[in-house]
Parts: C-alpha cells; sequence; structure tokens
C-alpha cells in the first residue's frame, strides 16, 4: 500500500540541471579546473553541490580542505540565485500531479540541493505548501548513493504526521532522475520511479520508468504497490 511519496527535486520538479552544470564549470574554471558536459552526466550528476566538488577536485589529484569547499559552495549558490531568477522551469506535469497526490498522501522532498535554493523555487511556484518537508543538502552528513536523505525525510514524515502507524519504507516510494538516487531510495529500502529527465530510460534500474510527469497519476503509483 503506498502511503508517502518523496520526490527529488533538481531534474524532477525544477528543470535546473543544466543551469546547475553550468555554474559549476565556471567556478571549477575559477579555480583552474574543467568539467565536460559528459563527464557531469556520468560522473557527477545526482552529487550534491558538496559531493560534487570533492569529486572533481579528487579525481584532479587537487587537495580541498573544508574552509575552501564551504566558499566554492557558498561562491556557485550566490551565481545560482541570479541565475534562476530568470530561468526557472517548472517540468511538465508537476504543477498538476503535485496538488492531486497532496490531496491525499503526505509528500517530502529530499535534495541534495540548499534549502533556501528549494524553498525560493517552490514558493515561486506555489507549489511549497504541498510538502509537508524538505531534507536538504544540509540537512545530511552523505550524499546520494548513500540513503540517509530518504530514511530521513521518511521519519521526518512519520514524526509530523502523528500517525497511529507509523509509514515503513516498503509503503513509499521515491521519485527520481539519477542513478545515483535510485541506488540510494533502493538503499533505504524504499521503491522509485524513474523519470528519463536526465538519463535514457534503459540506464535507470527502478521499479517503473517514465518519460514525463505528465504520464503519472494517482492510481498508476498505487499500482506499484499490487
Amino acid at each position: 500500500m503506498l502511503r508517502a511519496v518523496i520526490f527529488d527535486f533538481n531534474g524532477i520538479l525544477v528543470d535546473d540541471e543544466p543551469i546547475h552544470l553550468e555554474l559549476f564549470r565556471k567556478v571549477l574554471e575559477e579555480e583552474g579546473l574543467s568539467l565536460t558536459n559528459e563527464d557531469y552526466f556520468a560522473r557527477y550528476l545526482g552529487m550534491d553541490d558538496r559531493g560534487c566538488f570533492r569529486a572533481v577536485f579528487k579525481d584532479r589529484g587537487r587537495p580541498l580542505d573544508d574552509a575552501t569547499l564551504a566558499k566554492l559552495i557558498q561562491r556557485k549558490a550566490g551565481y545560482y540565485r541570479e541565475s534562476i531568477a530568470t530561468r526557472t522551469v517548472i517540468f511538465p506535469g508537476v504543477e498538476t500531479l503535485v496538488p492531486a497526490l497532496a490531496q491525499h498522501l503526505p509528500l517530502a522532498v529530499a535534495s541534495g540541493a540548499l534549502r533556501e535554493e528549494i524553498e525560493m523555487i517552490l514558493k515561486g511556484a506555489g507549489l511549497r505548501d504541498f510538502f509537508q518537508i524538505i531534507v536538504s543538502a544540509e540537512d545530511v552528513s552523505d550524499g546520494k548513493p548513500h540513503p540517509e536523505i530518504f530514511v530521513k525525510a521518511l521519519r521526518e514524515l512519520n514524526r509530523v504526521g502523528a500517525r497511529n502507524e507509523p509509514i515503513r519504507s516498503s509503503e513509499c516510494l521515491v521519485v527520481e532522475d539519477s542513478k545515483e538516487g535510485i541506488l540510494a531510495a533502493h538503499r533505504a529500502g524504499i521503491k522509485c520511479l524513474a523519470v528519463s529527465n536526465s538519463h535514457p530510460a534503459g540506464e535507470l534500474r527502478a521499479e517503473a520508468v517514465v518519460g514525463s510527469l505528465e504520464e503519472v497519476t494517482l492510481p498508476f503509483l498505487e499500482s506499484l504497490f499490487k
């Protein structure tokens, strides 16, 4: 039985992966490092800012201390705020599906994005009130594919829901676009619906794969639990 849905953010609710790639490249180039489209989508997509910067520096054999990492994240966040003001695009189907699901199920966002970015975009799109819980990069120690973010999102849904019978991981669904996110969901014991916004459908190992959230309805999601 389906009792809760946890959405990823970038690449699922908001079409800003190209912006993140552009800004990762901008910040890295300022540090004398390059990042190709191919490398980003093959290696770093699905990581939070912290994980991506760490991985790129490690892959290039460059040391990166915590203070410098914090400055890189802060710099990219500033660029993001400037860019997103005129470039935010909510994916087709989101503005219909999210309110429809919220009438029947508790919803959460679990994302490697910064909380400020998530809140800003959801409020701007009129979607913030449909989500009971937001778990962001600041709330976890390990990014995807570690399951921490989804385990915490489900725990928080149970905490605010004050339910007599807690939602089990087997009664929850994650909606993801990245391979790392799908793996994190499965490691948390949660089924996953993948959307092929960032990877070809054939590369996504989820319980179901769709091309767009426009295809998704509550009965369809419930069918994954029968």
